[in-house]
């Protein structure tokens, strides 16, 4: 039976990586800061699932928190198959208006927190022989969008790398960068629905995006962008000048 471990499972695309993979018949730990959202979510799975769901509250932004999710992935009595690294928030776009301590939660969160968290779960799975991680990113990878899209271009060059590091030795590890997708995201940086400033066609859906991004994991593939619109957009941003590619993701949060 396989073991997942899903950080920023409460909401959003990390409750639906949770929901897909109990689909599919793998046990949870379920990583957040909200236990009564994380309790509520474990029990609607085990009760349609019938799978076992383990409940671990954490601040990936802190220190002493990132440790016991550490101290989870490494347990060797109850070893993770699968790691999702899902957890992140945004802030506003304006860096040097920003709280700079604000700035330095967001890039553990986003960059400090998955490396510590696949350091620990490789030592299992390149043991095993056996395993996959899969590190949410965004298309704001490719694009200058102020210390978000820094975070998320780490997290895709690093995961193409590991990818080809480990591969060979069972372990798999996909970047998923979707685009602007229909979740609470938004609404906890502030812009309530409707008013991201994006039109709606730019607008994916969570299940058809983590799906996506669980069959690319199965496949061994490093870099996963659901859906062919942003594909396209991907491929265009990469010729265009940073000028231009900076000014258009300017637009929404």
């Amino acid at each position: 039976m396989t073991t997942a471990l899903i950080t920023g499972a409460s909401s959003g695309l990390g409750a639906e990586f949770s929901r897909q993979l109990a689909a599919r018949g793998a046990d949870l730990v379920l990583v957040a800061r909200d236990r009564e959202a994380l309790d509520e979510l474990a029990a609607r799975l085990t009760s349609r699932y019938r799978v076992q769901c383990e409940v671990l509250v954490a601040d990936l932004a802190t220190p002493r928190q990132r440790a016991k999710v550490v101290e989870r992935i490494v347990d060797e009595e109850r070893p993770i198959e699968v790691l999702v690294n899902n957890a992140g928030f945004g802030l506003p776009l304006a860096f040097e208006r920003n709280d700079i301590e604000d700035e330095a939660r967001h890039l553990a969160v986003h960059v400090e927190a998955p490396m510590r968290f696949m350091h620990a779960a490789l030592q299992s799975m390149l043991a095993h022989g056996h395993g996959r991680i899969i590190n949410v990113a965004s298309v704001a990878a490719f694009t200058p969008r102020s210390t978000y899209g820094a975070v998320k271009a780490w997290i895709v060059s690093f995961s193409r790398w590991a990818n080809t590091a480990y591969r060979p030795r069972g372990v798999t590890v996909t970047a998923v960068c979707p685009g602007y997708t229909h979740t609470n995201f938004h609404e906890r940086a502030g812009l309530p629905p409707g008013q991201e400033g994006v039109p709606g066609f730019m607008w994916l859906d969570a299940p058809a995006v983590v799906g996506q991004a669980l069959r690319d994991s199965a496949r061994g593939k490093a870099v996963s962008i659901p859906s062919v619109r942003y594909k396209a957009i991907v491929a265009v941003s990469r010729i265009l000048p940073a000028g231009i590619v900076a000014s258009a993701a300017r637009r929404g949060r």
